[in-house]
């Protein structure tokens, strides 16, 4: 069901989701969430088509607001899909004028009750989600560096400005990676010296493994040029010889190792839809992404920084914090 409502208000959206659902036989909302994304009008079919899918595995309202014309007369234009569209309940509005400076002000009223909030904004990210207005009224907020013109600098920008709670598409791409690589070394292995990461250029998932890979291994890691497609190799050095797995079509990707035989593992490139899923699954800060995108922020040609290294740093640290009453605790 699709209700079209033109220079409206947000109670009149209010009131016609409310009857949709009558309609529909639904009278309670039975969402865990709220998922609002900020896009463009040109980017607004590609961002519901993916938020509906992700609200199939997590049932949420969906709220898209796309800035129009700013220098026009303050208005608000929305367009309400219940039921036989997606399998929730979707909002587009559409804001002109002053009212764009304000969307939080519109959303707010919309929010389901008592359930956590997740902002999305599926283009260029904003320089600082944690102090957008949007992105304050926000538990999770998912950037994608990729969306920038120069994804390694959105991404560095991101992670300058890094606050608990944000997370970047850049980070959930490599989720397969990650998993393969920690099941790689699960098993028996020399002393690993080295790591690279082969991908495209401008590529910021690349850079965020070889930080990953930099924090957990304690190792230098660089990030090297291919054609692509995204990342199609990580090789990892050791006494013996190379641990290595390459991907040079996208979808499967082969696990070599010392000694062993090949073996090819499926590696696909998701779609935007399963990386939406995926965040949405937790909505608790992300401590490990944290770690990475800090470790690529200090830049990866700085020496890795071991546990032991650390827990000699904050040992060193710890008189001067007594001596100026440190019982704050550190920020992350």
């Amino acid at each position: 069901m699709n209700i079209d409502l033109t220079n409206t208000t947000t109670r009149k959206v209010l009131d016609a989701l409310s009857a949709a659902r009558h309609r529909m036989g639904g009278p309670a909302t039975g969402k865990v969430l709220t998922l609002v994304v900020y896009t463009e009008e040109a980017a607004q079919y590609d961002a519901v088509r993916a938020s509906t899918e992700a609200a199939r595995e997590h049932p949420c309202r969906i709220i898209i607001a796309i800035p129009r014309s700013p220098q026009g007369e303050s208005r608000l234009d929305a367009e309400v899909r219940v039921g036989e569209t997606g399998p929730g309940e979707t909002v587009v509005l559409r804001l002109y004028g002053q009212l764009i400076d304000h969307a939080d002000s519109v959303i707010l009223p919309l929010l389901v009750p008592d359930t956590p909030v997740v902002t999305w904004w599926p283009g260029v990210a904003p320089r600082k989600p944690a102090d957008e207005p949007l992105g304050a009224l926000a538990q999770r907020r998912v950037t994608d560096a990729k969306g920038g013109t120069d994804p390694l600098a959105t991404l560095h920008r991101l992670a300058g400005a890094y606050e608990p709670g944000d997370t970047d598409f850049a980070w959930t791409r490599i989720t397969g990676w990650r998993t393969l690589l920690a099941a790689t070394l699960d098993q028996p292995h020399d002393d690993i010296t080295r790591a690279s990461v082969e991908a495209e250029s401008q590529n910021p998932s690349a850079a965020l493994l070889a930080a990953w890979l930099s924090v957990r291994l304690a190792v230098p890691c660089t990030v090297t040029e291919s054609h692509g497609p995204g990342i199609t190799g990580v090789r990892l050095t050791t006494t013996a010889g190379d641990i290595a797995i390459t991907r040079p079509d996208g979808r499967v990707a082969t696990l070599s190792r010392p000694d062993q035989p090949d073996r090819q593992v499926a590696l696909h490139r998701r779609p935007t839809s399963e990386l939406l899923a995926e965040e949405l699954r937790r909505l608790d800060p992300d401590e490990v992404y944290r770690d990475a995108v800090l470790r690529f922020a200090k830049g990866l040609d700085e020496p890795a920084e071991t546990k032991e290294t650390a827990e000699a740093g904050e040992a060193a640290a710890a008189p001067a914090k007594a001596s100026r009453g440190g019982g704050r605790g550190k920020k992350s």
